[in-house]
Formats: C-alpha cells, structure tokens, sequence
C-alpha cells in the first residue's frame, strides 16, 4: 500500500482530460511518485505527445468520450481485461464556453453538462465497482470556484460544476462507511487554455487590450494571480494518499482566499 513516502508504486490511476493544463500537470505529479497512469481524452496524438514526457513507465492512454455513456462502460471494461482497473480516478475533463444566459443555445448548455457534469457521473459510475475491491480507492473530481459561487456570462459551467460538487457531496456520503473517498478541487481562474479563451472573450466583448482583461482575472483572486496547474495537482496528490482517508466529500478551494460565500 502507498504511504506518503513510498507514493504511489504499483498503483494504476487514470486521468481524464490528461492531454494538457491541469490535467497534464496531475497526471505528471502522480506519475512522478510512482503511479502507473492512463491518460484519457479525445485526441490520441495529444495523449500520446503527453505521455512520452511522464516520468516512470506502464503508462498508456486512450481515447474516450466521456460524456458518452457507452464509450465510457468499453473503457472500462477494456481496463478491467487489462488487469488496469484504476485505484485513483481523477475526473478533470471539461471546458467551458462564455455567453450570456440569452445567448446560451440549446447546444451549448447539453454539450457543457454533457461533458463537465454527466462525464463524471458515468466515469465514476463504471469505476465503482473495482474502486471497492481495492483497500484504499480515491475519486477526486475537479471542479472549480464556478461550483462555489455564481460567475457572469458561464452560467452553463457554473450549473455544471455546482452539479459536480453536488455529486461529489452525495456519494461521499453513500461510500462513507467504505475504502473510497470522494472529493472535489475548486481551482478558480487557472493558468490554463480556459483561461486564456476567457481572457480573448473578455478583451472582445470590452475592447480592453489582453493584458488588461487578464489582470481582471487576477484581481478576483486576492493573491492577485492565476492559479497554476501545479497547485492544483500537488492537492489531488494529497486527497489520493491512504493518510487523506478522513477527508472526504469536501470541495476544496484553491483561489488565493477568494470569498466563497455571500
């Protein structure tokens, strides 16, 4: 069994969403202390490109839509074949699009629940079973701080990452009495491809310059900057050790101190 010396040698994790950002950067901490990863997302060659830099072997990585009930259930079905059933599941896939509420189509609020909500739902649904064969199990879903408060113009994601941590809260709660806990991270604005999109939407939709729309963004966080993937894969790392057992169904916030509640 891992402890916080030994990491995580000889245990599988899988990661959605582990091409890039935030992703990328938790897959790269539990590889680096020994875990065997599957990297999921949609784009293999992406995938592959991130799996080549991970330290440590036995990685791979497959290709998976998650908000695809279907393709998930073949995922993991594959991996149980395998012998690859993952111990740690890590549901980072997600992103997020900005429009106002009556500029919000039909389209764009299914596919960003789609994703950000019903691909946790069916990735940890398909886990559950193997999760608890095993003597310790963790599920940490990443939100963000639009599941804690209301943000302007992403009510989608908001509804979507509110629904994550309610998840996240629920089943908590059902597997208490169990090996596994679940957990959700809140990073707020993250040095990320999302942020750099809301960044571009910001300087379009006001005619600030780039450089003015991102100190916006930073100013919401009171350390005034962005997040960086790093932080946030160095607490994944510690909700998965067997010694986080007692932390469960929490929404952890990684903003910088920014007020959480009215």
């Amino acid at each position: 069994m891992a402890d916080a010396r030994s990491g995580f040698a000889g245990i599988h994790a899988l990661v959605t969403g582990g091409g890039s950002g935030i992703g990328l950067a938790i897959a790269h901490r539990l590889a680096g202390m020994g875990a065997a990863l599957t990297l999921v997302g949609r784009e293999q060659r992406k995938l592959e490109h991130a799996m080549r830099d991970l330290p440590g072997a036995a990685h791979d990585a497959m290709t998976c839509d998650v908000g695809d009930p279907a393709a998930v259930g073949a995922l993991f079905e594959k991996l149980g074949r395998q012998g690859r059933a993952p111990q740690l599941l890590v549901n980072n896939a997600g992103f997020a699009t900005s429009a106002r509420v009556q500029d919000t189509s039909d389209d764009l609020w299914g596919e960003t629940l789609r994703v950000n909500l019903n691909g946790v739902f069916h990735c940890t649904r398909a886990a559950l079973a193997s999760l608890l064969g095993f003597r310790f199990a963790r599920v940490v879903n990443v939100a963000s701080t639009a599941g804690l408060i209301g943000y302007p113009h992403v009510a989608a994601y908001c509804a979507a990452k509110h629904g994550v941590i309610g998840f996240t809260r629920a089943l908590a709660l059902e597997l208490a009495r169990t090996q596994v806990t679940v957990n959700a991270v809140c990073p707020g604005y993250a040095d990320t491809a999302i942020a750099t999109e809301a960044i571009a939407n910001i300087a379009r939709g006001t005619g600030r310059s780039e450089a003015q729309a991102r100190e916006a963004l930073e100013r919401r966080n009171p350390q005034r900057r962005l997040i960086a993937p790093d932080e946030v894969a160095a607490t994944v790392a510690w909700l998965c050790l067997p010694e986080s057992q007692s932390i469960n169904g929490q929404a952890i916030s990684l903003s910088g101190g920014e007020v959480m509640t009215g």
